[in-house]
């Protein structure tokens, strides 16, 4: 990510967290805007011409997204307002928009939860993910497909962020999507995420003692999904990040392994 994109990204996000009544609405205005912007180049190009004046760019929402609701007009205002490095990063930055707008209407909800959930649910059916990712396949089909799958199963933001990611993927493999909606919700909540690999379920005690445990060590709010993996032999096996806490009986057997090789 360019300079100039992360300081826009920063400025915009700014504005979405002051912007009054943001509602699941205005996440799916944001998510169409998104998928309409990165579909016309001629759009695009206006929007992140850095040479262009901001008043112009500005006008140019006005008039193309005159239909919108006047909070996400306002956001995306200030969004295009801002110099880019390129056309692609202003259509990542409106998407990211989209999905804190999701999960700021719908705070109570477990996002990241029920996105890991669906994660796992492609991980574990190739098929699936072949289904959602080829890029011959129709996209509108694809998002209602995904919406079948988890209705009833998750809460409204999930569903319109899953859904909607995978109508405009550019590109993009469906994990992939869907590991950083998870980092955008958990940034969006000041909360770290720790994926925590058990060979059996954590009990809720456990759950407890562990958040608190890296949240004294990470100094903020921690969010835990949990991954079943038979291969991890007694204790646990922690990512946050690029950060690796491995305390199980097999790392520590290949540890063993290792030095006596060496």
């Amino acid at each position: 990510m360019g300079s100039a994109t992360t300081q826009a990204l920063a400025a915009s996000t700014a504005a979405l967290a002051q912007a009054k009544d943001v509602t699941l609405d205005t996440a799916g205005e944001l998510f169409t805007v998104a998928r309409l912007v990165g579909e016309s180049g001629q759009l695009s190009g206006a929007l992140a011409d850095a040479a262009a004046p901001a008043g112009l760019r500005e006008q140019v929402v006005a008039t193309v997204f005159a239909g919108v609701s006047n909070t996400t007009r306002q956001v995306l205002a200030a969004a295009v307002g801002e110099r880019w490095s390129n056309e692609d990063g202003l259509i990542s930055g409106i998407e990211e928009l989209a999905i804190r707008a999701a999960a700021i209407a719908e705070p109570a909800e477990d996002i990241e939860g029920e996105l890991f959930s669906f994660l796992r649910v492609i991980a574990a059916n190739p098929e699936l993910e072949l289904a959602l990712g080829t890029r011959l396949g129709d996209d509108t089909a694809k998002g209602t497909l995904v919406e079948k799958l988890i209705s009833g199963k998750a809460s409204a933001p999930t569903t319109l962020i899953v859904s909607s990611l995978v109508r405009q993927p550019r590109g993009r493999r469906v994990r992939q999507l869907l590991n950083r909606a998870m980092k955008i919700v958990s940034a969006q909540g000041d909360r770290i995420v720790a994926t925590v690999h058990t060979a059996t379920a954590l009990s809720a005690a456990q759950r407890t003692r562990l958040g608190d445990a890296l949240a004294a060590r990470y100094d903020g709010q921690v969010s835990i999904n949990e991954v079943i993996d038979p291969t991890v032999v007694g204790g646990l096996r922690v990512q946050i990040a690029d950060d690796i806490i491995d305390g199980s009986i097999s790392a520590r057997l290949a540890d063993l392994r290792q030095k006596l090789a060496g």
